[in-house]
């Protein structure tokens, strides 16, 4: 059974409510991997989620902790939520640099997502800040060097582009997204779907490992609904990790 881990997909909210003179604060904590998260126990995948508050303190810091998967899928999660666990930025003590320690994983044949969001590959505001960093070394696609958001409100649909493993049996056009990260492929890497203008989805290879670069969300706001109950979705997803996770031949 392939062995997953999604790391980020979760946040929490502080509100200031006023009313006048008065006012008071309320915090609401959500997750928005539901869809993902069943798509891959559906088509049997071990999953273990980990919120991203939670991966701060517990994504592993070891590479026999990493030995425990075949695929890591990283989520909305910024790169400083994983180089800055609260005993380096609180308490000034050295440790491991988790994603020096994750591209070094998939170099020896682990398979790493990086799955788009306000805190992914450059992200909002370029806060994500994956370009300068160690995960840029295996990442299928090259970065922007500010923030890398396209919006797209009226909705865009991804095509396929030639044939996969990964996308095999998908419908040739998907339902709409409302946004994407903009990306360049690497010279080596194969796009599988695309915009008119950007890809959706890219492959490559890492060494001995597999990677993938998912330009868009797998939630909202930029996958509505009707994207995440479209059939291919559970599909698309369950394929993606297979392969991986180094099922198939294609790579």
């Amino acid at each position: 059974m392939t062995r997953a881990l999604l790391a980020g997909e979760s946040w929490s909210v502080t509100s200031i409510h006023t009313k006048g003179f008065d006012s008071f604060t309320t915090v609401d904590y959500a997750e928005g991997g539901q869809a993902l998260i069943a798509a891959l126990e559906d088509g049997g995948i071990d999953l273990t989620y980990m919120p991203s508050h939670v991966a701060a303190t517990h994504f592993p810091t070891t590479r026999e902790q990493l030995d425990a998967y075949d695929v890591v899928l990283l989520s909305d999660i910024g790169a400083n939520t994983l180089l800055l666990p609260s005993r380096t930025f609180v308490r000034g003590q050295a440790s491991p640099n988790r994603l020096a320690l994750l591209r070094d994983w998939v170099r020896d044949g682990g398979g790493l997502a990086m799955v788009g969001g306000y805190l992914s590959f450059q992200g909002i505001e370029a806060k994500a800040n994956y370009r300068s960093g160690a995960l840029a070394e295996v990442l299928p696609v090259v970065m922007e060097t500010g923030d890398d958001r396209e919006e797209t409100p009226q909705g865009v649909r991804a095509r396929l582009v030639g044939t996969h493993p990964v996308t095999d049996g998908l419908d040739a056009e998907t339902p709409a997204l409302l946004g994407y990260q903009r990306l360049v492929p690497k010279d080596d890497a194969q796009t599988v779907a695309a915009f008119d203008d950007h890809p959706l989805l890219v492959l490559g290879v890492a060494g001995a490992g597999r990677t993938l670069a998912y330009a868009s969300d797998i939630g909202p706001h930029w996958a509505p609904e009707e994207f995440t109950s479209w059939p291919g979705f559970a599909r698309l997803w369950q394929q993606a990790v297979r392969w991986l996770a180094g099922e198939g031949q294609a790579r």
